[in-house]
């Protein structure tokens, strides 16, 4: 089954073409019939050879075309160069309105680019959906969005592989769903280039992210086949990130040791343990911050987004639905387009991100990472419950710590307090102390001085002198056992009397 949108642009003219010249025919029919002159002068007409070839007679139903116009250049909207765009669908209904939104955004002029979907083995409303999201595109108001000719092909190849990433990616499954894909591929190329396509280009459905301006950057290396790089991001627990696309490699010694050892028959295909190819992937070689123009030359190709010149499929090269040198479909395809010495180049530096599917293992993971979310937050709740009940029995624990803290903070106030007066008051006492022992010292010295003061007056009076060195009256031994203070105290009276006494 195959339905054509027609771009809005087509005048009323073109249309109403086919009606006017069979009106225009039926009418000169009926003249010549039924007018004999006019027959006469008709016969005469083609019998001088007035209209006889393809210059003056353009037929409606034949089409010239010039091929070489249709070579491919690097800057092919520049040129007006057609591109169709091919894109395999099964099971993809969940993904066509991410894929809509690329296609509203793509840069190159969109009424240059062609589309063809080809639907087969689906199981949900892939084509239903993909109607509806058409017919939403070709009558979108934006002069700008509508398309080219538009082709929806339906066809069952028997494809019984899952589209669940275990099945799909599975090793044993992939030799023969490989080749079913080839089969897929070549129908709907075979079904939808026409001769005005300068290039196709193959995206799968479910790339995620990549630029708007891609056609124009890929076209711009004017290569025979291109391709970008492709990866895909991971949760974070899973390192954030990955390379995605492995079918994009360069030939190894050790691969083709490896198909020398395979029967006729086998598929070789990378990233399994079974075949340890030791290529150069295109997706490993990525780095974020490098020349997205550079090129490197590779031998297979992965499908997620493949740039090519119309002329190398015009030429005979497909996509293998059988082995050809080991290999099927795109990896196929980029050894057979090597062979006949069409160049075949990717980007390593150019990304684009393929939708990231949880594996089982990533599945089962998630529900124990979930489980273990929900046992903190039961916990968490209970732990709470359990907080507000003692609040509600025995009050606020939280005011009397309050409380508690403070009496606490002022009772440590008082007690430096405390601790300072005490501190101060030793202090004092210390210096005190230290007034007390120096002022009994200095007392003593002024005694001594005062005493030795009043001996000398002593010794001048001629009474006094007697008495201190002892009198008739035998006193002598008697004072001078006295204390020396009381012996002071009585020779100073004895001078006030002696003075007292005198005329």
């Amino acid at each position: 089954m195959q339905n054509k949108f027609q771009p809005k642009s087509q005048s009323s003219l073109a249309r109403r073409r086919p009606v006017l010249i069979l009106a225009a025919g039926a009418t000169l029919f009926l003249l010549v019939l039924f007018l004999p002159s006019l027959r006469t002068a008709v016969s005469s007409t083609l019998s001088l050879g007035l209209v006889s070839g393809p210059e003056e007679l353009q037929l409606e139903t034949v089409r010239y075309y010039d091929l070489s116009q249709s070579a491919g250049t690097a800057r092919g909207w520049e040129q007006e160069e057609r591109v169709l765009m091919c894109a395999p669908l099964r099971d993809a209904e969940s993904h066509l309105p991410m894929f809509f939104s690329h296609l509203h955004n793509f840069t190159y002029p969109h009424h240059l680019i062609d589309l063809a979907f080809l639907v087969s083995d689906s199981k949900d409303n892939t084509l239903g959906l993909l109607s509806q999201m058409l017919n939403d595109l070709q009558n979108d108001p934006d002069p700008k969005q509508p398309y080219g000719e538009i082709s929806v092909i339906e066809k069952d190849f028997g494809q019984k592989v899952n589209q669940d990433v275990e099945s799909r990616h599975g090793f044993a499954a992939q030799a023969s769903r490989r080749k079913l894909m080839a089969q897929a591929r070549n129908w709907l190329l075979s079904a939808a280039l026409r001769p005005s396509h300068s290039w196709v280009y193959w995206r799968d459905v479910d790339v995620e992210t990549a630029p708007f301006t891609i056609l124009e950057d890929l076209m711009r290396h004017n290569k025979d086949v291109i391709v970008p790089n492709v990866w895909r991001p991971l949760p974070d627990w899973l390192g954030g990130e990955q390379p995605y696309d492995l079918n994009s490699w360069q030939e190894s010694e050790t691969a083709l040791a490896l198909a020398d050892t395979l029967d006729e028959d086998a598929v070789i295909v990378e990233g399994y343990a079974e075949y340890a190819t030791w290529r150069p992937h295109l997706a490993y070689l990525r780095d974020p911050y490098g020349d997205p123009d550079m090129e490197m030359e590779i031998d297979g190709v992965g499908g997620v987004s493949i740039l090519a010149k119309a002329k190398v499929f015009r030429s005979g090269v497909h996509f293998p639905a059988f082995s050809f040198e080991k290999h099927a479909e795109t990896e196929g395809f980029g050894k057979m387009a090597k062979r006949m010495q069409y160049s075949v180049v990717g980007l390593p530096h150019y990304t684009v991100w393929h939708l990231y599917e949880p594996s089982v293992d990533d599945i089962r993971h998630m529900e124990e990472m979930e489980q273990e979310r929900r046992n903190r937050e039961n916990e968490e709740r209970e732990r709470a419950e359990r907080a507000n009940k003692i609040k509600e029995e025995f009050g606020d624990p939280g005011n009397q710590w309050d409380k508690d803290k403070s009496i606490m903070t002022e009772i440590s106030t008082k007690d430096d307090q405390i601790r300072k007066e005490h501190d101060a008051a030793m202090a004092a006492q210390e210096k005190e102390k230290s007034s007390d022992s120096v002022a009994p010292k200095d007392a003593a010295t002024d005694k001594k001085a005062e005493v030795d003061e009043e001996d000398v007056k002593i010794t001048k009076h001629p009474k006094l002198a007697k008495d201190a060195t002892g009198g008739k009256d035998g006193k002598q031994g008697k004072d001078a056992s006295r204390p020396k203070n009381t012996k002071d105290r009585e020779v100073k009276a004895e001078k006030r009397k002696g003075d007292d006494e005198k005329p």
